[in-house]
């Protein structure tokens, strides 16, 4: 039992010997452990498999630093019966078992790594030991180098002496070579052309002719170079002057003539006279382009040809001035903004002619990509000469051509809603002259409503071009605005609902004017066109605008309530003025229909006559045309004797006072009293009273108008027996069939009882017909 407990704390590993003094057996053991722990990663203290908040220090502790076998045994034969100890003695030697194959297994594992570690011990002791022998063989050759440099420095230091001494009168002697030699030199280069290297020379030895001038031999190389560089400046000059070359060689006969010491402010006045020639004759060609022969090019190759020419040359010209002329200060940038403003002007006007030639065009993708490329060819010159403002001015000519392309779209818009209204009359008007059966007013209003949409989206892509995102100016703070808010919205959009709006009116103009001649199909299709507006329309085109054109300017706009009122009312005066056309021709029927008539001598009626029926075909006709674009509308509740009801007003007790046998000649004021009396108690008619957008409202309307012209009309004649009877005939005619349009009947009684009434006040024999002979003739008719 004590040999296995001890097992663990001993170990079986081949340094271990049973033999060895005992005081270091546990050194050894605890050294081991410790190199154990220090390779698996465990801290000071941990022990693996012992139980949580064990003692670390308990001697009986199978895992723990401190055990002791002999407490550990004892403290097991005192505690534990028999059974127990041989249970723990199996389990014991069953985990020494398993330590002793985990430590073999352990060395197997790593048995090929302890050999190539000993390995590389081993070679790194034989590579140190090398190493040190070379590192004492280099210490000692250095210092025996050490020992012949500082022989050879001590040998040689009066020799670089001499040598440097002699190294200094070889240089001066090459330079005093070089200014014997100057005069040659410069006249060969100004013979080659090489005026450059003639000035750079002259530039070298210029400091020191300049200090020794006052010894013969240097005075006499001086003049000999003055003499010399005046020619070379005069040639220069001259070169500069001919103009021949482009503006890089100029700029550097400038600079060369700069560096000779010529007059900046002479050079600087010289060289824009120069660039403005170049300039001019740009613009000239460019003006040339714009002739009448041959054809100018499109737009985008003309902006083009001037950014290239023109404005390229222009920014050749700033460059080379501002590094030429940088020390002319604010005078000079003033001069050269001043150059650039002039010629900038001419070249905008020049471009403004060719955009204006565009104007005509529908298409704005090609003319849009100019004015990009315009814009962002003066990128540059705006950068280099910004107080010439040409960046601002030709912004300035962006935006005034978006506003023209603007104007010229509503212009578009409001030709095209011109031209939908000549197809429409000659829609209307072909089938009456061919015969034949034409499109419906239904038909006709979808077609009006789809090309009009058509066309605002076509310019509203139009124009949104100049806000795309590619576009150089889309950023600029009136595309991000101004362009969307005042001129697409309120300008294009807005202008041309208010302008569809006012030609629609137009037609409302009193008879014998323009409105004398408008077709009434014309009014009532455009009556529905601007309700379809106000109802629908007008807020969809709004909200596409605005979602295409993402505004960002707070000015005030036009509501869309304000815009679908004011259509509305374009619609209400519409369809009123058609009330009042359709009411004149019925009119028009009825008063020739009466004024013609000899109603004294008439014969005894024995049929309608022909204008009521043609006054019901003509109402029938308008109630079908209107209902093609308009709702049936609300009517009052009808009796079931609707038909019957006109006749038997006209025979009721006040129909028989006033055709009584004892009426007489002699007694006209009593029945004009009875009369008079009898209309302070009828309900007023308002003929002209408002029109509501319905079949019933419109019919009603145009049907009070033709029998109120009837009831004027029979007014102004005196009447027959006869004559009031045929009056009588046609009333009742009248209502048998008008009745069922209006929105309420009585008004037809009403109307029609004063015109029988009228006539028999104007009868000197007021014997009006029998009822059923009335209604035999009308259903007989």
């Amino acid at each position: 039992m004590a040999a296995a407990a001890a097992g663990p704390g001993t170990g079986s590993g081949p340094g271990d010997s049973p033999e060895g003094p005992e005081a270091e057996a546990p050194e050894r053991r605890r050294k081991a452990h410790g190199m154990l722990k220090l390779y698996y990663g465990l801290s000071e203290g941990e022990t693996a498999g012992r139980p949580p908040g064990s003692d670390p220090l308990d001697p009986t502790d199978l895992n723990g630093a401190h055990f002791d076998p002999e407490v550990y045994l004892d403290k097991l034969r005192r505690e534990c019966p028999l059974a127990q100890l041989m249970d723990s003695e199996t389990d014991m030697v069953r985990q020494i078992r398993a330590l002793d194959s985990d430590m073999q297994t352990l060395v197997y594992e790593n048995y090929n790594k302890f050999i190539s570690a000993t390995d590389t011990i081993r070679k790194m002791k034989n590579d140190f030991r090398k190493m040190e022998d070379e590192m004492d063989r280099l210490a000692t050759n250095m210092a025996v180098i050490t020992d012949f440099s500082a022989r050879i420095s001590a040998t040689l230091q009066d020799r670089h002496e001499r040598i440097t001494k002699l190294a200094g009168v070889h240089a001066l002697l090459r330079k005093l070579q070089f200014l014997f030699e100057l005069p040659s030199r410069l006249t060969k280069c100004v013979e080659l052309g090489a005026y450059g290297q003639a000035v750079r020379y002259q530039g070298r030895a210029r400091a020191v002719l300049q200090q020794y001038q006052h010894l013969p031999s240097f005075r006499a190389i001086q003049d000999d170079c003055q003499v010399i560089t005046a020619r070379l400046a005069q040639q220069l000059r001259q070169r500069f002057r001919e103009g021949g070359s482009g503006a890089p060689e100029q700029a550097e006969c400038v600079e060369l003539l700069l560096a000779l010491g010529e007059p900046a402010e002479e050079l600087c006045d010289e060289f824009l006279a120069h660039a403005r020639g170049r300039l001019e004759a740009e613009l000239q060609s460019l003006e040339a382009e714009l002739g009448p022969s041959p054809p100018a090019p499109d737009v985008l190759e003309f902006t083009d040809l001037g950014g290239s020419g023109f404005v390229g040359g222009l920014c050749q010209v700033a460059s080379a001035y501002q590094e030429l002329f940088a020390a002319q200060g604010p005078a000079g940038a003033e001069k050269l903004a001043a150059f650039a403003r002039e010629l900038g002007g001419r070249y905008f006007a020049l471009v403004e002619r060719r955009l204006a030639q565009e104007q005509g065009s529908g298409d704005n993708s090609l003319l849009v990509r100019a004015l990009d490329r315009f814009h962002r060819r003066l990128r540059a010159p705006g950068a280099l000469l910004a107080a010439a403002g040409l960046a601002e001015a030709a912004t300035e000519i962006v935006e005034r051509v978006a506003r023209e392309r603007l104007g010229h779209h509503l212009q578009g818009l409001r030709a095209a809603f011109l031209g939908c209204l000549t197809d429409v009359r000659q829609a209307l008007a072909a089938p009456r002259l061919a015969g034949k059966e034409g499109p419906g007013l239904a038909e006709l209003l979808a077609n009006v409503a789809s090309s009009i949409l058509s066309h605002i989206k076509a310019s509203l892509a139009a124009v949104h071009l100049f806000t795309a995102k590619e576009v150089s100016f889309s950023n600029k703070p009136y595309f991000r605005g101004e362009f969307c808010s005042q001129g697409v919205r309120e300008g294009l959009i807005v202008g041309f609902i208010r302008s569809m709006c006012q030609t629609a009116q137009s037609f409302c103009d009193s008879p014998g004017e323009k409105g004398g001649a408008t077709p009434p199909a014309l009014l009532l299709l455009l009556s529905r066109l601007c309700l379809d507006y106000e109802t629908a329309t007008i807020s969809y085109i709004l909200t596409l605008t605005d979602e295409q054109f993402l505004v960002q300017d707070q000015s005030p706009v036009t509501p869309v309530s304000t815009l679908c009122a004011e259509a509305r009312e374009t619609a209400r005066r519409l369809l009123t003025h058609y009330v009042k056309v359709q009411g004149l021709v019925i009119s028009q029927m009825l008063r020739k229909s009466v004024e013609t008539r000899d109603w004294l001598s008439t014969l005894e009626p024995r049929n309608v006559r022909a204008v009521m029926k043609r006054v019901v075909e003509d109402t029938t006709a308008i109630d079908v045309q209107v209902g093609l674009l308009y709702e049936e509308g609300v009517r009052k509740a009808q009796s079931s004797d609707s038909s019957k009801r006109t006749f038997s007003v006209y025979s009721s007790s006040r129909q028989q006072g006033r055709y009584a046998p004892s009426y007489t000649p002699s007694a006209p004021m009593d029945t004009n009293l009875l009369s008079n009396i009898q209309k302070l108690f009828s309900e007023r008619i308002d003929v002209f009273s408002p029109v509501e957008f319905n079949k019933v409202s419109v019919l009603t309307g145009i049907i009070k108008i033709s029998l109120k012209t009837l009831l004027e009309c029979v007014r102004l004649r005196t009447f027959g027996r006869f004559g009031l009877q045929q009056v009588q005939v046609d009333c009742h005619f009248l209502q048998l069939y008008l009745w069922r349009f209006v929105a309420d009947e009585e008004l037809v009684h009403l109307l029609l009882d004063e015109v029988v009434a009228s006539a028999a006040l104007r009868c000197p024999d007021p014997v009006p017909m029998e009822p059923s002979v009335v209604e035999v003739i009308c259903e007989r008719g």
